[in-house]
């Protein structure tokens, strides 16, 4: 993966073998706060949905490089204020850390062991194209022809696919209807704590 300050990614991965990611309720709330710790230091999330064997996040990424303290749950400036050099951890690491922690969480619960994840995550850029325009891209309403402006639509088209993901999976008829996905926040009453929405709105998403 490689991320770059100040552009927008969707990011996502499945269980090896397409397998569970998910056996439970407190598991997608557990891969939640892991998202929190280990992702919000770095960057804004505008939309994320969790399934029963991937998970789909959509991030504007505001650092690509932090103290690692930061993302250890003590302030940038009770981590500069260290004596001893700073050592800092690349968003890169961040996120492969956070799946190894959930990982082994998974394998104590279940009593198995190895890779719960395919091996390599992915990361698309939404907001730099580098000239080449996306023709097309999958929609909930089928697939999209000749965007006119791929920078300023594909994540719009990306943001409704992530929360439509549960429908199209038929887990639900109704984006709402999925608790583990920011679709509740920004379609119902829940006021999730993950999500920035006033990034949302500034890719015209909201």
């Amino acid at each position: 993966m490689h991320f770059e300050k100040d552009h927008l990614y969707h990011i996502f991965n499945r269980g090896n073998n397409s397998q569970r990611i998910f056996y439970n309720r407190s598991n997608y709330l557990f891969l939640l706060r892991k998202i929190k710790q280990y992702i919000l230091p770095y960057a804004d999330t505008l939309a994320w949905c969790l399934m029963p064997n991937h998970f789909h996040l959509m991030v504007y990424i505001n650092h690509v490089e932090l103290p690692i303290a930061t993302t250890d749950s003590l302030t940038s400036s009770e981590a500069i204020s260290s004596r001893s050099p700073v050592k800092t951890r690349i968003l890169n690491d961040s996120i492969g850390i956070m799946l190894r922690t959930y990982t082994r969480a998974i394998n104590k619960q279940e009593n198995t062991s190895g890779s719960l994840f395919q091996k390599h995550t992915k990361a698309i850029c939404l907001t730099e194209i580098n000239g080449i325009s996306n023709s097309w891209s999958k929609h909930e309403y089928g697939t999209l022809i000749n965007i006119p402006d791929a920078k300023k639509e594909y994540p719009v088209v990306c943001f409704n696919y992530i929360h439509q993901n549960p429908v199209l999976h038929k887990f639900c008829s109704n984006v709402k209807e999925w608790e583990f996905s920011s679709a509740q926040d920004y379609y119902a009453n829940r006021n999730g704590k993950l999500i920035n929405k006033e990034k949302a709105k500034e890719f015209g998403m909201i």
